[in-house]
């Protein structure tokens, strides 16, 4: 893969073959994130497990105390009460049936997380096939499958990310943005590198993290000390 001359000299930064504690992570993934907007700081999380086994699966949320820094777009599939409780509590989007057309034919997918109440999901599993693929599906380890919608979209709007297991059994995960302070961005690494502490398959035999790498979307990675920051 071709990189640019931007990237290439960020990477001088960063020694490849080091393994730093989060704290100088944190600074070193604000350093190289050198291009002309407001960088996402991601973590990058490989695991031990087997996805393909049900129990070695992992997939849950959490929410960040400092949030992600971005500007998160709820839509809220509900009826009843539940419509009026759910723009009450600030959803972007809210409806039911009416919306499936929209999304499945003409492509509508101008939001980020679509919460359901348990009642609505044989409505939206009929978007299976679009919201699927895309990481949009609601589910109930996520919290974004419950009749408390007031709390899921809090929860959201305050920056509650979702993690999961990718094909390779990785996981990526965003922590907020190079503009935050150091100890922000270390702040919400800690918190989720501790629900995912959590998360770890009691069957699991061997070794869970296998390494961390933090990086800013547009620039080089650094690799973290994983015994540091998990228990």
């Amino acid at each position: 893969m071709k990189r640019g001359k931007r990237y290439l000299e960020a990477a001088k930064a960063i020694d490849s073959t080091a393994l730093y504690d989060k704290e100088t992570a944190v600074a070193l993934a604000k350093k190289v994130a050198v291009a002309k907007f407001d960088e996402t700081i991601e973590v990058h999380i490989r695991t031990g497990c087997d996805g393909r086994h049900a129990e070695q699966q992992i997939r849950g949320a959490v929410v960040l105390p400092h949030g992600t820094g971005k500007t998160v777009r709820v839509l809220v599939f509900a009826k009843g009460t539940k419509v009026d409780e759910a723009q009450a509590a600030g959803a972007d989007f809210v409806g039911g049936e009416e919306l499936i057309p929209k999304i499945q034919n003409e492509g509508w997918l101008d939001f980020d997380v679509v919460v359901a109440t348990p009642d609505m999901m044989g409505v939206v599993g009929r978007l299976g096939r679009v919201l699927g693929p895309k990481g949009l599906m609601p589910n109930p380890k996520a919290g974004t499958v419950t009749m408390d919608v007031t709390k899921a979209i809090n929860d959201i709007k305050a920056g509650k990310i979702e993690y999961r297991l990718d094909k390779s059994n990785i996981i990526h995960v965003p922590i907020g943005k190079a503009s935050f302070t150091d100890e922000q961005l270390a702040d919400n690494f800690q918190t989720l590198m501790d629900a995912i502490n959590k998360a770890k398959p009691s069957g699991l035999k061997g070794q869970y993290i296998k390494s961390i790498t933090m990086a800013p979307s547009m620039g080089p990675g650094v690799k973290v000390n994983a015994m540091k920051v998990i228990g």
